[in-house]
């Protein structure tokens, strides 16, 4: 079974490429919705957050504020770590176990898609076999997010300052699509990658 570690900045329709991977009947492990589930799942884990980053990060229901989490974490460098320090472990314990999951099944997949935004800089390159970069203009990444998140122009700068740029991302990629254009020039794309990692996972 192919690993392929799907990654990119806020913005460059990683979430869109995932989706065109499922409807190919690839499996997707999603480290964004693996740390949504601890968070939302696991008491311990937003407690260890909140000891961190104080009650404010809380909304009045309890749940945690992303938007204001956010904010405390991308305007410095060392919430950041924090915050990656409380949940990559976790994270990456969770992403194995799938991983290992398919693995043993009676009828692996070809290949796998492991989205992970933070990909490159929190390691996960142990994981996986090959590593797909999506690259997007800035300004159309920042559109998207304006129209998605209702985040500010500042917000968002902050979070791409923040992030790899896709110059950095791109000294680690094995293979390469552009989001640029429309929804069917992505399926194009995510369709020729399929048949070429179909391919490779027969060489393996």
């Amino acid at each position: 079974m192919l690993k392929i570690g799907l990654t990119g900045g806020i913005g460059c329709g990683k979430s869109a490429v995932s989706d065109l991977f499922a409807d190919l009947d690839i499996p997707v492990i999603d480290a964004d919705i693996i740390a949504h589930d601890l968070v939302n799942n696991n008491p311990a884990v937003l407690q260890e957050i909140t000891d961190t980053f104080g009650d404010d990060i809380l909304s009045l229901d309890g749940s945690l504020n992303r938007k204001k989490l956010a904010q405390i974490v991308f305007n410095q460098k060392k919430n950041k770590q924090q915050l990656e320090q409380i949940l990559h472990p976790k994270v990456q314990v969770e992403a194995s176990r799938q991983l290992l999951q398919l693995e043993t099944t009676e009828q692996p997949p070809a290949y796998v898609i492991l989205a992970v935004p933070l990909l490159i800089e929190a390691n996960y390159q142990r994981f996986i076999d090959r590593i797909l970069i999506i690259v997007a203009d800035e300004k159309i990444r920042i559109k998207r997010v304006q129209k998605r998140d209702r985040r500010s122009l500042n917000d968002i700068r902050s979070i791409i300052n923040n992030q790899l740029s896709d110059e950095e991302r791109l000294k680690s990629a094995d293979d390469v699509i552009e989001n640029n254009s429309d929804i069917k020039s992505l399926a194009s794309q995510v369709s020729a990658m399929h048949k070429k990692y179909t391919t490779l996972s027969t060489t393996k």
